[in-house]
């Protein structure tokens, strides 16, 4: 029996959610950042990916995914071993540029280095080209980078200080673990890539809480925030990415997800009310407009050699 949803053609239902992914992942920023004025940066990330891990696993039992988990060849398992440390060193350096931060949105606008540290593993590794087009893209937010960072003396200190060093670090390792992931996509399912990344992340915050004595005693409304962006970001966000995968290609998903910035500036300025300098906007827009430019590169290459989308786009950013 055809259902509505069944009636929509594929090309608005990848769209739709796609465009549900951006919302939920520009909602991440908003919720952590909120979260991380109240409370320790070891006791967020517990009970994020604690909240995180209450979402993901029923998902997993109901839709039979988790039946996949014994079966994994020992590559595989390795694989996911080496993708769980990169998303820890990621995602925790992501977290701690978000705290440090005066506005989520600068680190959000940051995060657009992402997909250009992955075009770039991607020739290395995978064997991928990249025209002029992609390169002027990659010029482009680069250059929106310098403008978002740019003051007349910012010491080493400060560059960290500021979240800005983090986030660059942060970069590169979720890059090394897109480009993992991608190499090993058809061999592990999506959804247990998601449960390896939270189980590592939620694990390394156990250990440190216990090792620290931290107290497990946090504000309601700082929970509020956590269990509200850990459905959004980890479950919901990564669930919509995947699927829309299945009815557009990845390179349609990067530009949608482009936008996720303004939704962060739309967010911080009513959920956080605060807002991005000048300069630091004006950069922002160039680092989105670059990631839209070196897309359209990426899509003109896959047209002209009419190679099927899932043999050669990247995979989406895992959600945090």
């Amino acid at each position: 029996m055809n259902t509505r949803f069944d009636r929509i053609p594929p090309t608005v239902k990848g769209i739709s959610l796609a465009f549900l992914a951006t919302l939920g992942m520009a909602n991440v920023f908003v919720f952590s950042k909120a979260a991380l004025l109240e409370v320790d940066y070891f006791q967020f990330q517990f009970y994020w990916f604690g909240f995180a891990l209450s979402w993901i696993i029923p998902f997993l039992v109901i839709t039979g995914m988790i039946k996949k988990i014994p079966k994994l060849s020992r590559s595989a398992n390795l694989t996911l071993l080496i993708i769980g440390f990169l998303e820890l060193a990621a995602a925790t350096l992501l977290f701690l540029a978000i705290q440090m931060a005066d506005n989520p949105t600068v680190i959000s606008f940051l995060w657009n280095l992402t997909p250009i540290f992955v075009t770039i593993l991607g020739i290395r590794f995978l064997g991928e080209r990249f025209n002029q087009v992609e390169a002027f893209g990659i010029i482009l937010t680069i250059a929106g980078v310098i403008l978002i960072t740019y003051t007349r003396e910012m010491t080493l200190r400060e560059f960290f200080g500021k979240g800005t060093g983090w986030i660059l670090l942060s970069s590169v390792f979720g890059s090394v673990s897109i480009v993992t992931a991608k190499s090993r996509i058809r061999d592990i399912h999506p959804g247990i890539l998601t449960l390896n990344r939270v189980i590592f992340l939620f694990a390394f915050a156990l250990a440190a809480m216990l090792f620290r004595h931290e107290s497990f005693v946090i504000p309601g409304r700082a929970a509020f925030n956590m269990a509200v962006g850990s459905l959004l970001g980890p479950f919901l966000t990564g669930f919509a990415q995947y699927s829309a995968l299945k009815y557009i290609e990845a390179s349609r998903t990067m530009i949608i997800q482009s936008t996720r910035s303004l939704f962060v500036l739309v967010g911080a300025m009513i959920y956080l009310s605060i807002l991005p300098d000048m300069l630091q906007l004006i950069g922002g827009l160039i680092t989105i407009l670059g990631v839209v430019v070196m897309t359209w590169g990426k899509m003109m290459i896959r047209q002209r050699k009419r190679i099927p989308p899932k043999k050669r786009d990247h995979p989406p950013e895992i959600a945090s």
